[in-house]
Parts: structure tokens; sequence; C-alpha cells
């Protein structure tokens, strides 16, 4: 099988394309014909980092979407011929989804309902199971999304055109939220309101709190935020009282600070959310909600959608983890093979 390797860090330049003998699963393990692999930020960062790499050569890319061909022993909830969209392939594990064909957990696939595409499958993993954490990370719940569960609650999205924030505002509005986006754009506004937005506000405005408080007078209930170190001060001064901060980036800086008397007056919660170390029983969750609200057909992606798909070839994997590097705006995909 073709497959995308690296066996040191450094630049996209130490990936290369190889071939390879096509893994069989283990225990607890299914085997997936890839479709599309999805790439994010965290795919060229790993790549790049300097921590030791943990195997000789690592297959990149967390997420992806494709078909079953094999299950290992004791494994009864998948079968040849399922489609899935899969996430953290690559967590404390060689075989990402930059390959013809992957080996994953069965802990870490989904199935895909019926006509929802691979790419949509490819575009979930990292951004969406994000954006699901830091909208239940509330100290009032809810723990699951649903249609209903965010009713009368305003939601507050930084940076609504990026892949977790385009996320975070459909599952939001899905589950009844009134979701306020902040934009650097007119272009990103549009985009933020193709997903489902109900209001934009450029954060660089000098007024950006005031027009929020405005949409929200009570304050905002729940933020996901994408920049806690350039968004801090901006955040409490928005804040509902009980209000929860769930940030996953460090976007904008290593520290941040944050005005107190509005944050312990209104009772805040600023909690840090990463997918590797949040444990199973949200990522269960998370796969759970996000199957749901697929089949309401919540999540759809694509411009219309708010979210540009920006392709790129197996044998440009490297290309693709310059684009996501450079901020490019959309969602990047690798095409893996034609499954229908």
């Amino acid at each position: 099988m073709r497959s995308i390797v690296y066996s040191e860090r450094g630049s996209s330049s130490v990936l290369g394309l190889v071939e390879r003998d096509i893994p069989d699963p283990g225990p607890g393990e299914i085997r997936v014909r890839v479709a599309v692999s999805g790439v994010n930020p965290t795919d060229w960062k790993a790549r790049a980092g300097t921590t030791p790499m943990g195997f000789p050569e690592i297959t990149p890319n967390q997420d992806g979407a494709g078909v079953v061909d094999a299950v290992g022993e004791g494994v009864d909830d998948f079968a040849p011929g399922d489609r899935v969209w899969l996430w953290l392939a690559a967590h404390e594990r060689p075989t990402g989804t930059a390959q013809e064909y992957t080996v994953v957990p069965v802990t870490r696939a989904a199935k895909l309902p019926e006509g929802i595409s691979f790419e949509t499958g490819a575009s979930l993993g990292v951004p969406a199971m994000t954006a699901h954490r830091a909208l239940t990370v509330h100290e009032n719940g809810p723990a699951h999304l649903s249609p209903g569960s965010l009713d009368g609650r305003v939601v507050l999205v930084a940076g609504g055109a990026g892949a977790v924030g385009h996320a975070a505002i459909q599952l939001a509005a899905w589950a009844g939220a009134t979701v306020i986006a902040t934009v650097s754009s007119d272009e990103k506004a549009a985009l933020a309101a193709a997903a489902g937005a109900h209001h934009t506000v450029n954060y660089r405005d000098a007024d950006a709190a005031d027009q929020i408080r405005r949409i929200a007078p009570n304050g905002v209930d729940q933020i996901v935020e994408v920049s806690i170190a350039a968004n801090a001060e901006l955040d409490a001064a928005v804040v509902a009282n009980h209000a929860s901060i769930g940030y996953y980036a460090d976007d904008g800086g290593d520290t941040f600070s944050m005005p107190i008397r509005p944050a312990f007056a209104n009772n805040v919660r600023v909690q840090g959310l990463l997918l590797y170390t949040v444990g199973a029983a949200p990522l269960r969750a998370a796969a759970e909600d996000i199957t749901a609200a697929l089949r309401d057909g919540a999540l759809p992606v694509g411009e219309s959608a708010g979210l540009p798909l920006v392709w790129f070839d197996l044998e440009d994997t490297a290309a693709a983890h310059d684009a996501v590097e450079q901020s490019t705006v959309g969602k990047v995909l690798i095409r893996v093979a034609d499954l229908g």
C-alpha cells in the first residue's frame, strides 16, 4: 500500500511516500481502507515537535474516513463494508490516516450515517470533538449535546471561521443555543453565518464587547475559545454568571491574564481541554453526539456550509501540512482513494 511516513521530526520535508505491507488488525482493532485523510494543526505540530518519536516510523494525520475491510478478534460492532469516521488514529500509535489502509482501535471509530460523505467524516475528529468538549464543560451541564440541550443559552465562538469554530457553531445551533461568532473580516463573517451563527462580531472592533453585550444583555453563557491569551479581557467583559470558557489552543501566546473581578464575581469556569488527555468518557460522548448530529444533517462541510474544502493528493501530503501550518482558511483534506 501507499503510505506517507517520517522517521525523524522536522519540517514537512521529512515526509515521504513509500510502499508498505498492508497491516493486520489485532484484537479489538479494525482495518480501514482510507478514502479521505483530514489534516489538523496537531498533525504538523506533532511532526515538527521535539519530543522522542516513540516509533521508528510514523504515518501522520489523526482524522479520516473510509470503509472497514477487516476486523480483529473480539470486534462485534463493526464488519467489513461499514463506512466509518476516525479520530486520534495516530495518538500513541504509528498508524495515522495518510495511507491507503490504517488500523485503529474500535474506540476510535464510529459509523458514518447513510448519505454522509467521506469528506464530511474526515472533517470531524479533532475539530468536532474539541468543539463538543468545549460546549460540555459548563458546571450545569449538559455532558451530552442533543436538540434542545442548550436551549436558552448564548454561546460565543471565538474564531468562527476555523475548523473547531465551524463545528462549535454547528453543534451549538443544533443543540438550540443562540450563537455569536467573533471573526476578523467580512469574508470570515460570511463563513460563520453560513455555518449557522446567528450573529457575528469583528473582534478587532474597539467596541466588540459592547456589540456582544447588546446581543446578549445578560452575558454569554459559554465561550469556545481559540486564543485565550488574546481574548481573555474580552471574554471577561461579556460573561454571564456561572459562564464557562473552554479554551483549546495556545494561539496568541504562552500565558494569559484575565481581569479578576468580573471573573470571580461571575463565578466563571475557565477550562483548558486537550483531546489526548481528556479521557475516554468525554471522547465517547462526543462520538455519540456528533454521529447523532450527522444523522440530523447538522454538520455539513463545504463553502456553502461555512467550511471551504482544500484538497491535496496523497503524494502532496507535505504541501497539505504546510497549508495548515500557514493557516489556510477551510478544511485541508487529502484524497487517498475513490471509494464511492
